[in-house]
Protein backbone atom coordinates (compact mmCIF):
# COMPACT_ATOMS: atom_id res chain seq x y z
CA UNK A 1 0.00 0.00 0.00
CA UNK A 2 1.55 3.50 -1.11
CA UNK A 3 0.92 6.06 1.63
CA UNK A 4 1.40 9.76 0.63
CA UNK A 5 1.11 13.09 2.32
CA UNK A 6 0.50 16.31 1.02
CA UNK A 7 2.51 19.06 2.27
CA UNK A 8 1.33 22.52 2.55
CA UNK A 9 3.12 25.51 1.08
CA UNK A 10 3.57 27.93 4.43
CA UNK A 11 2.21 31.47 3.32
CA UNK A 12 5.36 33.91 3.07
CA UNK A 13 3.58 36.68 4.41
CA UNK A 14 3.57 34.54 8.37
CA UNK A 15 5.73 33.63 10.42
CA UNK A 16 6.85 29.93 10.21
CA UNK A 17 5.77 28.24 13.85
CA UNK A 18 9.12 27.01 15.82
CA UNK A 19 8.05 23.77 16.39
CA UNK A 20 7.58 22.95 12.47
CA UNK A 21 11.03 24.57 11.10
CA UNK A 22 13.96 26.88 12.01
CA UNK A 23 14.21 28.19 8.47
CA UNK A 24 11.59 28.10 5.70
CA UNK A 25 11.20 25.51 3.00
CA UNK A 26 12.72 22.47 4.54
CA UNK A 27 10.89 19.56 5.91
CA UNK A 28 12.60 17.09 8.92
CA UNK A 29 11.31 13.13 9.18
CA UNK A 30 12.53 11.39 12.18
CA UNK A 31 11.85 8.33 13.16
CA UNK A 32 12.37 9.98 16.84
CA UNK A 33 9.33 12.06 16.34
CA UNK A 34 5.99 11.07 14.89
CA UNK A 35 5.13 12.92 11.68
CA UNK A 36 2.89 15.38 13.25
CA UNK A 37 4.87 15.62 15.96
CA UNK A 38 7.07 18.67 17.19
CA UNK A 39 10.89 17.51 16.37
CA UNK A 40 13.80 19.25 18.25
CA UNK A 41 15.03 22.43 17.22
CA UNK A 42 17.96 21.50 17.94
CA UNK A 43 18.02 19.04 15.05
CA UNK A 44 17.11 21.13 12.51
CA UNK A 45 19.04 23.04 9.58
CA UNK A 46 19.00 26.78 9.69
CA UNK A 47 20.15 27.18 6.09
CA UNK A 48 16.86 28.02 4.01
CA UNK A 49 16.71 25.84 0.63
CA UNK A 50 19.60 23.42 1.77
CA UNK A 51 19.35 19.42 1.98
CA UNK A 52 21.21 18.04 5.07
CA UNK A 53 21.56 15.36 7.26
CA UNK A 54 21.64 15.21 10.97
CA UNK A 55 23.40 12.08 12.07
CA UNK A 56 21.51 11.92 15.49
CA UNK A 57 17.94 10.73 13.87
CA UNK A 58 18.20 7.44 12.20
CA UNK A 59 16.54 8.03 9.01
CA UNK A 60 16.19 11.75 8.42
CA UNK A 61 15.77 13.46 5.05
CA UNK A 62 15.55 17.14 4.99
CA UNK A 63 13.94 17.88 1.39
CA UNK A 64 12.87 21.32 0.06
CA UNK A 65 9.73 21.87 -0.19
CA UNK A 66 7.85 21.93 -3.91
CA UNK A 67 4.69 23.24 -3.51
CA UNK A 68 3.24 19.67 -4.32
CA UNK A 69 6.01 17.63 -2.89
CA UNK A 70 4.78 13.87 -1.93
CA UNK A 71 6.55 12.35 0.15
CA UNK A 72 6.48 8.09 0.03
CA UNK A 73 6.98 5.51 2.38
CA UNK A 74 7.48 1.82 2.02
CA UNK A 75 7.37 3.08 -1.97
CA UNK A 76 9.43 4.88 -3.99
CA UNK A 77 12.76 4.40 -2.53
CA UNK A 78 13.51 2.87 0.66
CA UNK A 79 14.64 5.23 4.19
CA UNK A 80 18.50 6.41 4.43
CA UNK A 81 20.85 3.59 5.90
CA UNK A 82 23.33 5.48 8.28
CA UNK A 83 26.67 4.34 7.34
CA UNK A 84 29.74 4.58 9.35
CA UNK A 85 31.23 7.10 7.77
CA UNK A 86 31.28 10.06 10.11
CA UNK A 87 31.46 12.17 7.37
CA UNK A 88 27.48 11.91 6.89
CA UNK A 89 27.19 14.19 9.95
CA UNK A 90 29.51 17.23 8.43
CA UNK A 91 27.50 20.11 7.10
CA UNK A 92 28.14 20.95 3.49
CA UNK A 93 28.25 24.68 4.33
CA UNK A 94 30.78 24.79 6.84
CA UNK A 95 32.47 21.91 5.59
CA UNK A 96 35.44 23.46 4.21
CA UNK A 97 36.06 25.72 7.16
CA UNK A 98 35.83 23.31 9.86
CA UNK A 99 37.97 21.30 8.30
CA UNK A 100 40.66 23.84 8.49
CA UNK A 101 39.87 24.48 12.40
CA UNK A 102 40.27 21.03 13.22
CA UNK A 103 38.29 18.01 13.51
CA UNK A 104 35.26 16.35 15.68
CA UNK A 105 33.99 13.16 16.09
CA UNK A 106 30.15 12.30 14.85
CA UNK A 107 29.42 11.33 18.41
CA UNK A 108 30.10 14.69 19.33
CA UNK A 109 27.52 16.10 17.39
CA UNK A 110 29.37 19.34 16.56
CA UNK A 111 27.49 23.23 16.49
CA UNK A 112 26.82 23.75 13.08
CA UNK A 113 27.96 27.33 12.57
CA UNK A 114 25.66 28.76 10.16
CA UNK A 115 23.43 31.69 10.60
CA UNK A 116 19.87 32.67 9.36
CA UNK A 117 19.08 34.16 6.22
CA UNK A 118 17.14 37.27 6.19
CA UNK A 119 13.99 37.24 5.09
CA UNK A 120 13.02 39.22 1.60
CA UNK A 121 10.93 41.52 3.52
CA UNK A 122 14.24 42.30 5.32
CA UNK A 123 16.10 42.13 2.11
CA UNK A 124 14.06 45.11 0.96
CA UNK A 125 15.05 47.45 4.02
CA UNK A 126 18.66 45.93 4.60
CA UNK A 127 19.81 45.46 1.12
CA UNK A 128 22.30 47.84 -0.46
CA UNK A 129 21.08 47.31 -4.28
CA UNK A 130 16.85 47.63 -2.85
CA UNK A 131 18.04 50.17 -0.62
CA UNK A 132 15.19 53.32 -1.23
CA UNK A 133 13.73 51.86 -4.05
CA UNK A 134 9.71 52.57 -4.77
CA UNK A 135 7.47 49.47 -4.37
CA UNK A 136 7.28 48.47 -7.61
CA UNK A 137 10.91 48.30 -9.00
CA UNK A 138 11.41 50.44 -12.07
CA UNK A 139 13.33 48.39 -14.86
CA UNK A 140 16.38 50.62 -14.16
CA UNK A 141 16.80 49.90 -10.52
CA UNK A 142 20.31 48.83 -10.87
CA UNK A 143 21.64 52.26 -12.78
CA UNK A 144 22.93 53.49 -9.38
CA UNK A 145 24.88 50.65 -8.79
CA UNK A 146 25.87 50.20 -12.52
CA UNK A 147 28.43 53.19 -11.83
CA UNK A 148 31.98 53.44 -13.25
CA UNK A 149 34.28 50.59 -13.81
CA UNK A 150 30.83 47.79 -13.30
CA UNK A 151 28.91 49.58 -15.76
CA UNK A 152 31.93 49.78 -18.25
CA UNK A 153 32.22 46.11 -18.10
CA UNK A 154 28.40 45.25 -18.73
CA UNK A 155 28.49 47.37 -21.82
CA UNK A 156 31.53 44.77 -23.18
CA UNK A 157 29.47 41.82 -21.66
CA UNK A 158 29.86 40.03 -24.66
CA UNK A 159 33.52 40.09 -24.82
CA UNK A 160 34.97 36.56 -24.64
CA UNK A 161 38.14 38.21 -22.27
CA UNK A 162 35.36 39.39 -19.45
CA UNK A 163 37.30 39.06 -16.28
CA UNK A 164 34.57 37.97 -14.15
CA UNK A 165 36.56 38.36 -11.01
CA UNK A 166 36.73 41.75 -11.20
CA UNK A 167 33.47 42.25 -11.96
CA UNK A 168 32.73 40.56 -8.42
CA UNK A 169 34.59 42.84 -7.18
CA UNK A 170 33.30 45.71 -8.69
CA UNK A 171 29.70 44.46 -7.42
CA UNK A 172 30.66 43.79 -3.85
CA UNK A 173 30.29 40.26 -4.26
CA UNK A 174 26.91 40.37 -6.30
CA UNK A 175 28.02 39.04 -10.07
CA UNK A 176 25.71 36.85 -9.93
CA UNK A 177 23.00 38.40 -9.35
CA UNK A 178 23.87 42.13 -11.27
CA UNK A 179 25.08 40.03 -14.70
CA UNK A 180 22.04 37.95 -15.02
CA UNK A 181 19.74 40.59 -14.47
CA UNK A 182 21.41 42.72 -16.87
CA UNK A 183 21.02 39.74 -19.36
CA UNK A 184 17.54 38.96 -18.83
CA UNK A 185 16.65 42.53 -19.10
CA UNK A 186 18.83 43.27 -21.79
CA UNK A 187 17.25 40.81 -24.18
CA UNK A 188 13.60 42.40 -23.28
CA UNK A 189 12.46 38.77 -21.63
CA UNK A 190 10.92 40.82 -18.17
CA UNK A 191 8.69 42.52 -20.14
CA UNK A 192 8.27 40.32 -22.44
CA UNK A 193 7.16 37.06 -20.11
CA UNK A 194 5.77 40.16 -17.63
CA UNK A 195 8.03 38.47 -14.62
CA UNK A 196 7.30 40.68 -11.56
CA UNK A 197 9.87 42.55 -10.75
CA UNK A 198 10.18 41.62 -7.30
CA UNK A 199 9.78 38.31 -7.51
CA UNK A 200 12.75 38.14 -9.85
CA UNK A 201 15.00 39.90 -8.05
CA UNK A 202 14.16 37.93 -4.65
CA UNK A 203 14.52 34.78 -6.88
CA UNK A 204 18.28 35.73 -8.31
CA UNK A 205 19.09 36.85 -4.64
CA UNK A 206 18.21 33.26 -3.30
CA UNK A 207 20.59 31.93 -6.11
CA UNK A 208 23.37 33.52 -5.71
CA UNK A 209 22.80 33.17 -1.65
CA UNK A 210 22.42 28.75 -2.40
CA UNK A 211 25.86 28.88 -3.87
CA UNK A 212 28.53 27.97 -1.52
CA UNK A 213 30.96 30.75 -0.72
CA UNK A 214 33.33 28.83 1.16
CA UNK A 215 33.95 26.12 -2.41
CA UNK A 216 36.93 27.69 -3.76
CA UNK A 217 35.32 27.02 -7.18
CA UNK A 218 31.73 25.69 -7.62
CA UNK A 219 30.31 29.06 -6.15
CA UNK A 220 28.20 31.71 -7.62
CA UNK A 221 31.42 33.42 -9.30
CA UNK A 222 31.99 30.17 -11.14
CA UNK A 223 27.86 30.44 -11.96
CA UNK A 224 28.17 34.31 -12.97
CA UNK A 225 31.40 33.05 -15.17
CA UNK A 226 28.93 30.40 -16.76
CA UNK A 227 26.17 32.45 -17.32
CA UNK A 228 28.89 35.00 -19.37
CA UNK A 229 29.86 32.28 -21.44
CA UNK A 230 26.22 31.26 -22.17
CA UNK A 231 25.64 34.78 -23.14
CA UNK A 232 28.30 34.55 -25.98
CA UNK A 233 27.38 31.49 -27.25
CA UNK A 234 24.04 32.88 -27.32
CA UNK A 235 25.07 35.59 -29.70
CA UNK A 236 26.40 32.77 -32.27
CA UNK A 237 25.03 33.44 -35.93
CA UNK A 238 23.83 29.52 -35.60
CA UNK A 239 22.15 30.38 -32.21
CA UNK A 240 21.13 34.05 -32.58
CA UNK A 241 18.95 33.91 -35.47
CA UNK A 242 17.14 30.50 -34.36
CA UNK A 243 16.35 30.44 -30.53
CA UNK A 244 12.89 31.97 -29.56
CA UNK A 245 12.63 33.82 -26.41
CA UNK A 246 11.93 30.75 -24.48
CA UNK A 247 14.61 29.19 -25.18
CA UNK A 248 16.95 32.53 -24.83
CA UNK A 249 15.16 32.51 -20.72
CA UNK A 250 15.77 28.82 -20.35
CA UNK A 251 19.40 29.11 -21.45
CA UNK A 252 20.03 31.88 -19.30
CA UNK A 253 18.56 30.65 -15.71
CA UNK A 254 19.69 27.03 -16.36
CA UNK A 255 23.64 28.72 -16.36
CA UNK A 256 23.12 30.82 -13.78
CA UNK A 257 21.59 28.03 -11.31
CA UNK A 258 23.83 24.71 -13.11
CA UNK A 259 25.24 24.38 -9.75
CA UNK A 260 23.11 25.37 -7.46
CA UNK A 261 23.77 24.45 -3.75
CA UNK A 262 27.02 22.03 -4.38
CA UNK A 263 28.22 20.75 -1.91
CA UNK A 264 32.20 20.93 -3.10
CA UNK A 265 32.72 17.24 -3.40
CA UNK A 266 31.77 14.77 -6.58
CA UNK A 267 29.38 12.28 -7.11
CA UNK A 268 31.57 9.21 -5.98
CA UNK A 269 32.57 10.24 -2.79
CA UNK A 270 28.87 11.18 -2.36
CA UNK A 271 27.91 7.22 -3.28
CA UNK A 272 30.80 5.92 -1.48
CA UNK A 273 30.14 7.46 1.24
CA UNK A 274 26.17 6.21 1.04
CA UNK A 275 25.25 9.74 1.35
CA UNK A 276 21.28 10.43 1.35
CA UNK A 277 21.58 12.40 -1.96
CA UNK A 278 23.17 9.37 -3.89
CA UNK A 279 19.88 7.34 -2.12
CA UNK A 280 17.39 10.04 -3.21
CA UNK A 281 18.52 9.70 -6.81
CA UNK A 282 19.54 6.47 -7.24
CA UNK A 283 23.90 7.36 -7.86
CA UNK A 284 22.07 8.92 -11.33
CA UNK A 285 23.70 12.19 -11.80
CA UNK A 286 23.07 13.29 -8.39
CA UNK A 287 24.49 16.25 -7.90
CA UNK A 288 22.62 18.03 -11.14
CA UNK A 289 19.88 16.19 -9.79
CA UNK A 290 20.07 17.85 -6.86
CA UNK A 291 20.76 21.40 -8.52
CA UNK A 292 17.85 21.07 -10.74
CA UNK A 293 15.13 20.26 -7.72
CA UNK A 294 16.96 23.52 -5.79
CA UNK A 295 16.10 25.84 -8.99
CA UNK A 296 12.80 24.42 -8.92
CA UNK A 297 12.45 24.91 -5.63
CA UNK A 298 12.95 28.44 -5.33
CA UNK A 299 11.12 29.40 -9.20
CA UNK A 300 7.91 27.60 -6.59
CA UNK A 301 8.87 29.54 -3.22
CA UNK A 302 9.32 33.03 -5.05
CA UNK A 303 6.07 32.43 -7.80
CA UNK A 304 8.86 33.64 -10.32
CA UNK A 305 6.38 31.96 -13.07
CA UNK A 306 2.82 31.54 -11.12
CA UNK A 307 1.56 33.78 -13.52
CA UNK A 308 1.94 31.49 -16.68
CA UNK A 309 -0.50 28.59 -17.45
CA UNK A 310 0.31 26.04 -14.95
CA UNK A 311 1.45 23.64 -18.05
CA UNK A 312 3.40 25.82 -19.33
CA UNK A 313 5.33 26.73 -16.16
CA UNK A 314 5.93 22.65 -15.38
CA UNK A 315 7.09 22.34 -19.01
CA UNK A 316 9.83 25.45 -18.28
CA UNK A 317 10.57 23.50 -15.24
CA UNK A 318 11.46 20.52 -17.42
CA UNK A 319 13.37 21.75 -19.46
CA UNK A 320 15.61 23.78 -17.08
CA UNK A 321 16.17 20.04 -15.87
CA UNK A 322 17.35 19.00 -19.00
CA UNK A 323 19.66 21.49 -19.77
CA UNK A 324 21.22 21.24 -16.24
CA UNK A 325 21.25 17.41 -16.18
CA UNK A 326 23.11 17.20 -19.64
CA UNK A 327 26.10 19.53 -17.74
CA UNK A 328 27.30 15.60 -16.08
CA UNK A 329 30.50 15.13 -17.16
CA UNK A 330 29.68 11.06 -16.38
CA UNK A 331 28.01 11.57 -19.43
CA UNK A 332 29.94 13.55 -21.89
CA UNK A 333 30.87 11.10 -24.39
CA UNK A 334 26.74 10.25 -24.61
CA UNK A 335 26.48 13.89 -25.54
CA UNK A 336 29.16 14.29 -27.47
CA UNK A 337 28.45 11.21 -29.70
CA UNK A 338 25.17 12.62 -30.50
CA UNK A 339 26.25 16.06 -31.24
CA UNK A 340 29.25 14.64 -33.45
CA UNK A 341 26.55 11.96 -35.46
CA UNK A 342 24.04 15.02 -36.26
CA UNK A 343 27.46 17.27 -37.37
CA UNK A 344 28.68 14.04 -39.66
CA UNK A 345 24.85 13.58 -40.92
CA UNK A 346 24.53 17.13 -41.44
CA UNK A 347 20.92 16.57 -40.28
CA UNK A 348 20.31 19.65 -37.73
CA UNK A 349 17.43 21.65 -37.85
CA UNK A 350 17.08 24.63 -35.85
CA UNK A 351 13.51 25.23 -36.59
CA UNK A 352 12.56 21.94 -34.72
CA UNK A 353 12.20 22.65 -31.21
CA UNK A 354 13.77 19.27 -30.44
CA UNK A 355 17.08 19.94 -32.10
CA UNK A 356 17.11 23.76 -30.47
CA UNK A 357 17.00 22.69 -27.07
CA UNK A 358 20.06 20.17 -27.64
CA UNK A 359 22.47 22.59 -29.37
CA UNK A 360 21.02 25.01 -25.90
CA UNK A 361 22.13 22.09 -23.86
CA UNK A 362 25.78 21.29 -25.89
CA UNK A 363 26.19 25.66 -25.53
CA UNK A 364 25.71 24.73 -21.63
CA UNK A 365 28.07 21.65 -21.59
CA UNK A 366 30.99 24.26 -23.03
CA UNK A 367 30.36 27.13 -20.92
CA UNK A 368 30.59 24.87 -18.13
CA UNK A 369 34.16 23.57 -19.10
CA UNK A 370 35.54 26.45 -20.83
CA UNK A 371 38.01 27.83 -18.63
CA UNK A 372 40.28 26.36 -20.39
CA UNK A 373 39.60 28.09 -23.23
CA UNK A 374 40.57 31.37 -21.47
CA UNK A 375 43.04 33.88 -21.39
CA UNK A 376 45.73 32.11 -20.26
CA UNK A 377 45.59 34.95 -16.51
CA UNK A 378 42.12 33.67 -16.49
CA UNK A 379 42.33 30.37 -17.37
CA UNK A 380 45.30 29.76 -14.75
CA UNK A 381 43.42 30.91 -12.12
CA UNK A 382 39.96 28.50 -12.58
CA UNK A 383 42.60 25.91 -12.73
CA UNK A 384 43.72 26.25 -9.68
CA UNK A 385 40.72 26.90 -7.57
CA UNK A 386 39.08 23.53 -9.28
CA UNK A 387 42.11 21.77 -8.40
CA UNK A 388 42.22 23.28 -5.11
CA UNK A 389 38.87 21.74 -4.55
CA UNK A 390 39.75 18.71 -5.16
CA UNK A 391 42.69 18.58 -3.13
CA UNK A 392 40.18 19.76 -0.36
CA UNK A 393 38.11 16.47 -0.73
CA UNK A 394 40.94 14.24 -0.60
CA UNK A 395 41.97 15.93 2.56
CA UNK A 396 38.51 15.00 3.49
CA UNK A 397 39.00 11.49 2.40
CA UNK A 398 42.12 11.34 3.98
CA UNK A 399 40.86 12.60 7.05
CA UNK A 400 37.75 9.84 7.73
CA UNK A 401 40.25 7.17 6.49
CA UNK A 402 38.45 7.28 2.87
CA UNK A 403 39.92 5.67 -0.05
CA UNK A 404 41.58 9.20 -1.82
CA UNK A 405 39.54 9.72 -4.79
CA UNK A 406 41.60 10.53 -8.32
CA UNK A 407 42.99 13.42 -8.89
CA UNK A 408 42.56 14.42 -5.11
CA UNK A 409 45.94 14.06 -3.79
CA UNK A 410 47.76 16.78 -3.32
CA UNK A 411 50.83 14.58 -2.66
CA UNK A 412 50.80 12.84 -6.36
CA UNK A 413 48.56 15.51 -8.50
CA UNK A 414 49.62 18.86 -9.72
CA UNK A 415 47.58 21.18 -11.32
CA UNK A 416 49.46 21.16 -14.45
CA UNK A 417 49.16 17.39 -14.96
CA UNK A 418 45.55 17.38 -14.03
CA UNK A 419 44.39 20.68 -16.31
CA UNK A 420 46.99 18.73 -19.26
CA UNK A 421 44.51 15.42 -18.74
CA UNK A 422 41.86 17.53 -18.07
CA UNK A 423 42.11 19.85 -22.07
CA UNK A 424 43.43 16.73 -23.78
CA UNK A 425 40.39 14.25 -23.20
CA UNK A 426 37.58 15.82 -22.54
CA UNK A 427 38.10 20.21 -23.33
CA UNK A 428 39.61 19.76 -26.81
CA UNK A 429 37.04 17.15 -27.93
CA UNK A 430 33.80 18.78 -26.82
CA UNK A 431 35.01 22.32 -28.56
CA UNK A 432 36.49 20.31 -31.72
CA UNK A 433 32.74 19.64 -32.39
CA UNK A 434 31.77 22.80 -31.33
CA UNK A 435 33.71 24.90 -33.95
CA UNK A 436 32.38 22.46 -36.32
CA UNK A 437 28.78 23.10 -35.87
CA UNK A 438 29.83 27.05 -35.18
CA UNK A 439 32.76 27.99 -37.04
CA UNK A 440 32.56 32.01 -36.37
CA UNK A 441 35.76 33.76 -34.84
CA UNK A 442 34.99 33.12 -31.32
CA UNK A 443 35.55 29.46 -32.22
CA UNK A 444 38.82 29.75 -33.47
CA UNK A 445 39.46 32.42 -30.55
CA UNK A 446 38.56 29.38 -28.08
CA UNK A 447 40.47 26.41 -29.43
CA UNK A 448 43.37 28.99 -30.07
CA UNK A 449 43.42 29.85 -26.16
CA UNK A 450 42.84 26.30 -25.13
CA UNK A 451 46.30 25.53 -27.62
CA UNK A 452 48.11 28.08 -25.99
CA UNK A 453 46.89 27.33 -22.58
CA UNK A 454 48.00 23.49 -22.81
CA UNK A 455 51.18 24.39 -24.15
CA UNK A 456 52.27 26.55 -20.87
CA UNK A 457 50.85 23.63 -18.06
CA UNK A 458 53.00 21.46 -20.40
CA UNK A 459 56.18 24.51 -20.10
CA UNK A 460 55.51 24.69 -16.69
CA UNK A 461 55.23 21.01 -16.04
CA UNK A 462 58.79 20.67 -17.03
CA UNK A 463 60.29 23.74 -15.38
CA UNK A 464 59.30 21.83 -12.09
CA UNK A 465 60.55 18.56 -13.28
CA UNK A 466 63.69 20.70 -14.26
CA UNK A 467 64.35 21.89 -10.77
CA UNK A 468 63.26 18.86 -8.89
CA UNK A 469 66.29 16.56 -10.91
CA UNK A 470 68.87 19.13 -10.14
CA UNK A 471 67.52 19.16 -6.07
CA UNK A 472 67.62 15.93 -5.92
CA UNK A 473 71.51 15.75 -6.75
CA UNK A 474 72.63 18.69 -4.85
CA UNK A 475 70.71 17.31 -1.71
CA UNK A 476 72.74 13.84 -2.45
CA UNK A 477 75.90 15.18 -2.60
CA UNK A 478 75.53 16.98 0.23
CA UNK A 479 74.65 14.02 2.64
CA UNK A 480 77.26 12.06 0.76
CA UNK A 481 80.22 14.75 1.80
CA UNK A 482 78.57 15.44 5.23
CA UNK A 483 78.47 11.00 5.71
CA UNK A 484 82.36 11.09 4.58
CA UNK A 485 83.47 13.78 6.84
CA UNK A 486 81.60 12.08 10.00
CA UNK A 487 83.64 9.03 9.29
CA UNK A 488 87.16 10.35 8.72
CA UNK A 489 88.57 11.05 12.29
CA UNK A 490 91.82 12.25 10.87
CA UNK A 491 90.28 14.66 8.18
CA UNK A 492 89.39 18.47 8.49
CA UNK A 493 86.13 18.20 9.99
CA UNK A 494 87.80 16.07 13.01
CA UNK A 495 91.18 18.52 13.43
CA UNK A 496 89.00 21.30 13.55
CA UNK A 497 86.29 19.93 16.50
CA UNK A 498 89.62 19.06 17.89
CA UNK A 499 90.93 22.47 17.62
CA UNK A 500 87.49 24.13 18.77
CA UNK A 501 87.28 21.57 21.84
CA UNK A 502 91.23 22.83 22.87
CA UNK A 503 89.86 26.52 22.40
CA UNK A 504 86.92 25.68 24.30
CA UNK A 505 89.00 23.93 27.65
CA UNK A 506 89.73 26.26 30.40
CA UNK A 507 93.41 27.28 30.60
CA UNK A 508 93.63 25.69 34.28
CA UNK A 509 92.26 22.28 32.89
CA UNK A 510 94.75 22.15 29.98
CA UNK A 511 97.67 22.87 32.74
CA UNK A 512 96.73 19.92 34.82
Amino acid sequence: MEVCYQLPVLPLDRPVPKHVLSRRGAISFSSSSSLFGAPDPRKLSQRRGAISYDSSDQTALYIRMLGDVRVRSQVGFEPERRSSHPYLCIDFRTLHTRLGSGSTSASSAPERRVHRLLSFQRYLHSSRLLRGSPQQIPLHILDEDYTGQARCMLEKVGSWNFDIFLFDRLTNGNSLITLTFHLLNQYGLVELFQLDMVKLWRFLVMVQEDYHSNNPYHNAVHAADVTQAMYCYLREPMLSKSLTSCDILLGLLAAATHDLDHPGVNQPFLIKTDHYLATLYRNTSVLENHHWKSAVGLLRETGLFSHLPAEDSLNMERQLGSLILATDISRQNEYLSKFRTHLDHEDLCLSSGNHRHFILQMALKCADICNPCRPWELSKLWSEKVTEEFFQQGDIEKKHKLEVSPLCDRAINTVGNIQIGFMTYVVEPLFAEWARFSDTRLSQTMLGHLGLNKASWSGLQQEQTSVSEEAEPSTAGAAAEAAAASTEPDGATATATRGTSSKEIPQGSRES
